[in-house]
Order: structure tokens, then C-alpha cells, then sequence
């Protein structure tokens, strides 16, 4: 018995033991899952979508009218055309205002989806005593109300929480695609948006014509080559490289990508070589390109722009060419862009007292420590373009990185003044091709080519994901209607001094959440503009036109500032991705002198509200 005993009893507590670890373990398992379920990002995730589910079942669409009046002529035909941008577009079929399906009444009484989604409409109108024709574009546009900013609104929480921008699009293009009741995500959402043109062009010219010249330049050392060339002819130190990359991003003023792609690609290995912060050179890249393009406007912006703002009985209005008169007449109301473009200036003097805290921090330990990105980041550029790997016997020079560069920037402006838009993809297929050429003309084995042009592709795949995910989402974000659910919420009861402010915080807000200024400016102007002419006639104003422009700078501007600094923006992304940064390292340091530009801007135009019109 006593051995049987001493047997058995260790056996007991051994047995014990093991189910104590096992459920030790267990509880550890759990903790450890119940941890990562509740932290901010998963709740935020789950809620977020629980949210578009329920949106999706129970929240109405409220379909509204959107009306877009052009200025229509009449050509030897008899056919009624208006003109937008460079191109006449036939009117067909316009039917009497109060007989369509989608004016405002019809849609209140509406208790389905509306059969047309567009509709030409004419209406008459008296205007100093002459009876006239007003021709307009009805388009049936529905919102969820501030459900509406849903999908934004997780994206934009996602990237701040997790910094990984990625999964954060994903997620608002999910939330998205879940209110609008489109469950396969793949076949309703993904692929008709990455078969659009503009997802083509996007991957064409990121991903295999930037990413192969990025990659050959890194390949021949042309890059290297250059950055050297300046530091002993020009560059004396960081402040000079910087003031290099604001001069280049004031000459390219076509603004948008074109800018941050051109102005980025050149200086970066100029400002590496002289440790400029990546988020300071992302800063005067991405702020130097869209305020640019309203300050020196001699590009597609103002004929874009002035086809949506025309308001019938507005005579300052009434034509393409006083309409164009009346854009370049306000560009010196234009207070943010020309204050963001200063702003970068100031930086690039190192002059940093209006540039914030991140950008400070930035500067002080590339300076000391040597490092151009804040430690733990997540540059969008790979490694493939930081590291030399120039062939054994081949001899870099600076004329391989200048000639294919000014050959870029020639077709590009060429193409702009011979057809009204820069043919971006055909400078850089210029670019591409000669500098390939040169390469082996001097000897460099096609293999080699090859290899530097792969690099370059993996160098900025995730960055075109990126882009593409950002176009997902913009087109989403507009078709469930956030900016027309903020416009309408606006109405007509402010007071007309703080008119200008509002739009511009209205138009800030739905460019942050769409990612896109000109999507912003589509929806804005043709409810901003008759609404301020509306405002200037109940209120008696003695200066209609200055109270006019600065509500139309107010819209330009604030478009701007929301495209500027939306994590979502595809000139954000590629700002980071020329420049080699962190994308929401970028964000959080440009936000700061970004938001105090937009403030500054908008007490000018209040200002001007209240003591001068």
C-alpha cells in the first residue's frame, strides 16, 4: 500500500499541473486575443463596418438634385453646344425644368432608385426684362446623410492609428462598398475601378515609367551622378539644396502629380546627399504643387474650373472669356495657396518658426544624427533606390540624369502648349527610352538594364497599390455623397461675412475626406457660386463681384488644402513616394503649417467680408 501510494500521488499532482498550465496557457491565449480585439484600431475597424451594415439596411438614400447650368450657344446647325475646356458638347433633348423626373420635387415624392441618372433641362428666366433660355444638367445624386462621411472618416482614423495606409484604404473602401450594398468586393468594387482609364494611366506612368526610370537612374548612378554635380557647382548645404527643390517646384506650375513627380524625382538625391529631412523635402514637393498652379495658372486649371462657376444674370460670369478674366483677376485673393507657397520659401531658408514642431524635430536630427526619416518609419520608396549598384566598369556621368530630365520637362511643356494638356506619359516614355539608350551605348549589358529597370518597379509597387486604393475610395466617397450631404447642410441662413470661411471649411473637409481637389471643385461650384450670387442680393452688397471672389478663392483654396493633407490624396502619396517618406510622417509634419496657412487665409477673407464689400 505505501508504494501503490507513492505512486499514485505524484501521478495526481503531476495530472494537476498540467491542466493548471493548460488552462494557464488558455487564459494567455485569451488575454492575448481579447487584447488585440479591443485595441483602438480593431474597434474602430469593427465598428466601422458594423456601421455600414447598418446603413446599409436601414438608412434611405435622400436623393437630391444637382444642377450644373452652362452657358449654351447655338451653332450653324441649330444645334445648342456649350463649351467645356477646350472641347464643344452637343446638347440633346432638353425637356422643360418642371417635367423632370429629377428636379427636387420629383425626387422628394420618389420612393425608388430614379430611372434616369441625367437629364438636360431648360428654363425660362427674365433677366433685365429680357426673357431668356437657361440650359442646365440635372443629375440625380443621393447621400446617407452623415452617414455619409462614414468610410472617410475610418480610413482617415485607421492611418493615424496604425500609420499603415494600406489596410486603412481597404478598410474605407470595405465600409464603403458595404453601405452601397456591394458584398463582393472583388468583382462590383476593385476591378471596374482598376479598369477605369485613370487606374491604367496611373499604373503606366508610377509603376512602370517612374519606377523604370528611378530604377535605370539608380542603375547607370545618373542620380548619383547629378547629386554630386550640384553639391560642388551649386549645393552649398542643406538650405540651398532646399531652396533647389522650391525653385523647381515653382517652374513646374502645372501643379498636381505632374509637379510632385518631377519636382521629387529630381532633387531627392541632391537633398539625401546634403541630409535634408525626407519629411521636410515631402513638405516643399507637396506644397509647392497644387498653391503653385492657382498662383502661376498658365495651365489646365482655369479652364477646368471656369466651366463650373457660370451663374446666369451674373455678367462678370456670363462668358468663357470673362469667366477666365474673373479666375486670374482673383488669384491675389488666392491668401492660402500664395501664404503655402511663402511658407515653403521660409523653410528652405531654414527659417522653421511657422513650420511646427514635426518639421523642427525633423530637420534637428537629420542635421545631428544623420538620419532623413524618424526611426521605426515606413518609407514608401524600397531600399532598391538607396543603395548603389552601378555595374563594375561602367563610369556614371551627370549628363545621363540631366539630358533625359530635360527632355522630360521639354514634352511635357511642348505638349501642354501645342494640345492644352502635358502629355505626362509621354515625357516620361521619352525619358525612359533615351536614357536606356545611353546606358548601352556606353556599354552596359542589357541585363543589367533589365535588372535596374525590375528594381525600379519593386521600388514603388506598394506605392501604386496605394494610389489605385486612393482612387477607389475618392470615386466611392463621391458616389455615396459626403460633399453634397456638408453643402446642403450649409443652406442660406449664415450671415454673409462668415460665408467665405464656411465654404472654404466646407471644401477643406470634403476634399480631406474624397481625397481629390478637382472632385471637390465638381461638386462645390455649382452649389457655391449661385448661392453666394443668392447671399449678395438678399444682403444689398455694394461690391458683388469682390464678394464673388473671395467665396470662389474661398472654394479653390480650401479644395487645395484638403487634397493637400489627405492621407488618401493621390498627390500625397506620390509626394511621399518621390521624396522617399513616410507617408503619415509626411501628413502629421506637413498638417501644422498647412492648418496655420488655411487659418491666416481664412481671417483675410473674413476681413475683407466684413469691412469691404
Amino acid at each position: 500500500m505505501p508504494t501503490y501510494s507513492q505512486h499514485k500521488t505524484p501521478t495526481k499532482q503531476n495530472g494537476l499541473l498540467k491542466r493548471k498550465s493548460i488552462g494557464l496557457r488558455g487564459n494567455v491565449a485569451l488575454t492575448s486575443m481579447l487584447k488585440n480585439i479591443f485595441k483602438p484600431a480593431s474597434v474602430v475597424l469593427i465598428l466601422g463596418l458594423s456601421l455600414s451594415l447598418y446603413v446599409n439596411f436601414y438608412v434611405p438614400p435622400t436623393w437630391v438634385e444637382q444642377k450644373s447650368t452652362f452657358q449654351v450657344t447655338e451653332n450653324e446647325k441649330g444645334e445648342k453646344f456649350y463649351v467645356q475646356g477646350d472641347k464643344k458638347k452637343i446638347i440633346n433633348n432638353a425637356i422643360p425644368y418642371a417635367e423632370s423626373l429629377l428636379n427636387q420635387k420629383s425626387l422628394n415624392a420618389l420612393k425608388a432608385t430614379p430611372e434616369l441618372k441625367e437629364q438636360w433641362v431648360v428654363e425660362s428666366i427674365v433677366i433685365e426684362e429680357e426673357s431668356l433660355s437657361r440650359y442646365s444638367l440635372l443629375e440625380a445624386k443621393f447621400h446617407f446623410g452623415i452617414w455619409s462621411l462614414l468610410p472617410a472618416f475610418l480610413a482617415i482614423s485607421l492611418c493615424l492609428i496604425t500609420k499603415e495606409p494600406l489596410t486603412a484604404l481597404f478598410c474605407g473602401i470595405l465600409s464603403a462598398s458595404l453601405m452601397l450594398g456591394r458584398f463582393d468586393i472583388t468583382n462590383d468594387v476593385l476591378i471596374p475601378n482598376m479598369a477605369t482609364t485613370g487606374s491604367a494611366g496611373v499604373i503606366l506612368l508610377y509603376l512602370w515609367l517612374l519606377g523604370g526610370l528611378m530604377g535605370v537612374w539608380s542603375k547607370t548612378g545618373a542620380a548619383q551622378a547629378f547629386a554630386n554635380y550640384m553639391t560642388k557647382h551649386f549645393v552649398r548645404g542643406p538650405r540651398s539644396a532646399k531652396l533647389v527643390a522650391w525653385s523647381l517646384g515653382v517652374l513646374f506650375f502645372q501643379g498636381g502629380t505632374v509637379s510632385t513627380v518631377l519636382v521629387g524625382t529630381a532633387v531627392k538625391s541632391v537633398a539625401d546627399k546634403e541630409n535634408v529631412s525626407h519629411e521636410e523635402l515631402s513638405y516643399i514637393v507637396d506644397s509647392t504643387a497644387a498653391p503653385i498652379a492657382i498662383v502661376i495658372a498658365f495651365n489646365a486649371w482655369p479652364a477646368y474650373i471656369q466651366a463650373l462657376i457660370f451663374v446666369p444674370g451674373v455678367t462678370f460670369l456670363s462668358t468663357e472669356t470673362e469667366r477666365m478674366q474673373f479666375f486670374f483677376s482673383s488669384i491675389p485673393y488666392s491668401f492660402y495657396s500664395i501664404i503655402a507657397v511663402i511658407g515653403t520659401l521660409l523653410l528652405s531658408l531654414n527659417i522653421t518658426r511657422f513650420s511646427g514642431k514635426g518639421i523642427k524635430e525633423a530637420q534637428k536630427r537629420a542635421q545631428e544624427q544623420g538620419l532623413l526619416d524618424a526611426i521605426g518609419s515606413k518609407p514608401l520608396i524600397s531600399k532598391e533606390f538607396h543603395t548603389s549598384s552601378v555595374p563594375s566598369g561602367y563610369k556614371p556621368n551627370v549628363l545621363e540624369f540631366i539630358v533625359p530630365l530635360s527632355l522630360l520637362i521639354l514634352v511635357a511643356i511642348s505638349t501642354y502648349l501645342y494640345m492644352g494638356t502635358p502629355q505626362v506619359h509621354w515625357a516620361f516614355s521619352a525619358a525612359l527610352i533615351l536614357s536606356a539608350l545611353i546606358a548601352l551605348l556606353k556599354g552596359m549589358h542589357l541585363s543589367n538594364l533589365i535588372e535596374g529597370f525590375g528594381d525600379g518597379l519593386k521600388g514603388v509597387v506598394v506605392a501604386s497599390i496605394l494610389i489605385i486604393l486612393a482612387i477607389t475610395i475618392g470615386t466611392l466617397n463621391k458616389e455615396i455623397g459626403g460633399g453634397l450631404y456638408l453643402i446642403e447642410m450649409l443652406g442660406s441662413f449664415l450671415p454673409f461675412w462668415i460665408l467665405p470661411v464656411s465654404l472654404q471649411v466646407l471644401t477643406m473637409i470634403i476634399a480631406f475626406s474624397t481625397g481629390s481637389s478637382w472632385g471637390t471643385y465638381a461638386v462645390s461650384f455649382p452649389l457655391a457660386m449661385p448661392l453666394a450670387w443668392a447671399v449678395c442680393q438678399s444682403n444689398s452688397i455694394a461690391h458683388p463681384e469682390l464678394f464673388m471672389t473671395i467665396c470662389f478663392t474661398a472654394v479653390l483654396n480650401g479644395s487645395i488644402f484638403g487634397d493637400q493633407c489627405s492621407p488618401i490624396s493621390d498627390t500625397t502619396i506620390l509626394s511621399a513616394t518621390a521624396t522617399g517618406c513616410d507617408l503619415m510622417d509626411h501628413v502629421k509634419t506637413q498638417f501644422i503649417p498647412a492648418i496655420f496657412a488655411a487659418t491666416l487665409a481664412g481671417a483675410l477673407w473674413t476681413i475683407i467680408a466684413l469691412f469691404f464689400v
